[in-house]
């Protein structure tokens, strides 16, 4: 980014949010690999994705504004979002451009699919957030209603009218004379794709497409106690149609990361506490971290509690999902023996051992007997 990210984009550097999507498919159209044939078109559609990345976003472009860089640019979208086509496979602005150049309304070739396509993204969500329910904002690149005909396609002056090729039957009837006779072949219409109608005066903006390559942004409400690997699905908001047809869902997966301290079993929680051996022989209530933020669990700890043994406080695992119930905390315990005894704490244990008819050894160093005089 050794270039002025202002410059690469062709704006002012107040230029509103609305001017840089503008410039930024103007350039976009005319830099892409698919149609700019120099030799570093790559490059040159690579810087612009780059500066459209950063001053696309509000938080990217404040800090770029104030110290003329920003560390990690490279790469659109939030941190905690994986994007890939619905089919499989990553996807970027540089593809939804191809998409675009490929998919003219106008133009001849294959039949083109005027549905918007299903997307999906997965969504990272911490232990935290899924246990309280969150709101994520997420931003991806899609093919959006364009914006300046509101996805019609049409020009200030223009109007849809039955393609004069196919006459409005969307298909063309060719006749190929062989010594066996005439034989009749019905394609695809090359100059309407096989709509049937074509738009004279079509939106400059996007090509009388009705959509164009856009950054979305959009939140996504998170339900308590989803899943890992749970969807949810967000009508309307995957690929546009061509020319006001149907748009596509959003799928978003979600992928729940690793926990420090819990460990998810469906509804349940399972954590590992240390207690001492004293509290391990007499019982005891201690306290643990909750899931939820401020929560405090009080674990009963039986007498007699043996290392390993699993204590199970009810109500406090993770939220069902569409329900106000709880799973369960089982907390592990690992009871802990201590390294180094105080005098006194020997002359107790010792105490006991005799108490309870064990045998136990004596032996200590020459360094802990003179330890214990002076203690």
């Amino acid at each position: 980014m050794a270039n002025d990210l202002y410059e690469v984009l062709g704006v002012d550097k107040n230029a509103t949010d609305e001017e840089i999507k503008k410039a930024f498919r103007r350039k976009a159209r005319k830099l892409h690999p698919d149609v700019n044939k120099a030799e570093d078109a790559e490059d040159q559609f690579k810087e612009l994705n780059e500066a459209y990345d950063v001053l696309s976003d509000p938080n990217k472009r404040a800090q770029y504004d104030r110290f003329g860089t920003i560390p990690g640019a490279a790469g659109s979208g939030s941190p905690y979002v994986d994007f890939s086509d619905i089919f499989g496979g990553g996807f970027g602005m540089g593809d939804l451009f191809s998409s675009f150049f490929g998919g003219g309304a106008g133009a001849g070739g294959p039949q083109v699919r005027r549905e918007g396509r299903d997307m999906g993204v997965g969504l990272r969500l911490t232990l935290e957030e899924v246990a309280a329910g969150a709101k994520k904002e997420i931003v991806y690149d899609r093919l959006a209603p364009c914006p300046e005909c509101d996805g019609s396609g049409k020009g200030p002056d223009g109007k849809e009218v039955v393609c004069p090729e196919c006459h409005g039957q969307g298909r063309v009837v060719t006749v190929q004379r062989t010594f066996l006779g005439d034989m009749q072949t019905a394609t695809t219409c090359p100059r309407c794709n096989g709509v049937g109608s074509i738009i004279e005066n079509p939106c400059p903006e996007c090509e009388g497409q009705g959509r164009v390559p856009d950054r979305q942004r959009t939140t996504i409400e998170i339900p308590a106690g989803i899943r890992d690997g749970q969807q949810l699905r967000m009508s309307g908001f995957g690929e546009a149609g061509m020319q006001g047809a149907k748009s596509g869902d959003l799928i978003v997966t979600c992928r729940i990361q690793p926990h420090d301290f819990f460990t998810r079993d469906g509804d349940n929680l399972h954590t590992r506490v240390n207690i001492s051996i004293v509290q391990a022989c007499l019982g005891a209530e201690i306290e643990v971290q909750g899931i939820m933020e401020d929560e405090v669990v009080k674990v009963q700890i039986p007498e007699g509690c043996q290392n390993d043994q699993v204590v199970r406080t009810r109500g406090y695992g993770m939220p069902r999902f569409r329900s106000d119930s709880r799973g369960d905390l089982f907390t592990h315990v690992t009871v802990t023996v201590p390294k180094k005894l105080s005098k006194r704490e020997r002359e107790l244990l010792t105490e006991l051992a005799k108490e309870m008819g064990e045998q136990v050894s004596d032996e200590r160093s020459t360094f802990q007997k003179i330890r214990d005089a002076f203690n």
